[in-house]
């Protein structure tokens, strides 16, 4: 059954039928009535979208950002995503927010944002899902911001 299985994928690689992430099941399990390990490709192509993008600049000079931020569209799903240049610098209870302003003062006023999440990584590709109920067009950056000692190290323009 294996070596069904596997000549049925090679001849789908050969053939080019394989769509980015394609999932590969035996027909028995999927349909009724089907030929026994047959092959069924399912295609889970995600449609993703950019709806904004930027650059992140340093705010406070003693702390570094850099790399690029950019809102995507995922399956009716929003997230903020950073590229993998992104880099910010250390410090306690850093945050992701998104601010009402094009741009970030290095103190944060209350009001002013929506807290995104906690930072995941200093550095690195690293992706937020954007609660449904936040209204985009209330926010025009992102912004890392140390809650503790409330200095925003970076923003990018979104």
């Amino acid at each position: 059954m294996k070596t069904q299985l596997f000549a049925g994928l090679s001849a789908l690689m050969l053939t080019g039928a394989l769509v980015p992430f394609a999932e590969v099941v035996r027909a028995n399990d999927v349909l009724t009535g089907g030929t026994p390990n047959a092959v069924v490709v399912q295609s889970k192509a995600k449609t993703k979208s950019v709806l904004r993008s930027g650059s992140f600049v340093t705010v406070e000079q003693d702390h570094a950002t850099t790399g690029s931020a950019r809102i995507v569209e995922e399956n009716g799903q929003r997230y903020l995503e950073f590229d993998g240049e992104f880099d910010t610098a250390r410090g306690p209870a850093v945050q992701v927010v998104l601010h009402n302003g094009d741009s970030v003062p290095v103190n944060l006023t209350e009001g002013d944002y929506v807290y995104v999440g906690d930072l995941q990584s200093f550095s690195g590709a690293q992706r937020y899902a954007i609660p449904a109920d936040i209204d985009l067009a209330d926010y025009e950056s992102v912004a890392i911001w140390c809650q503790e000692f409330n200095v925003t190290f970076g923003y990018a323009d979104i």
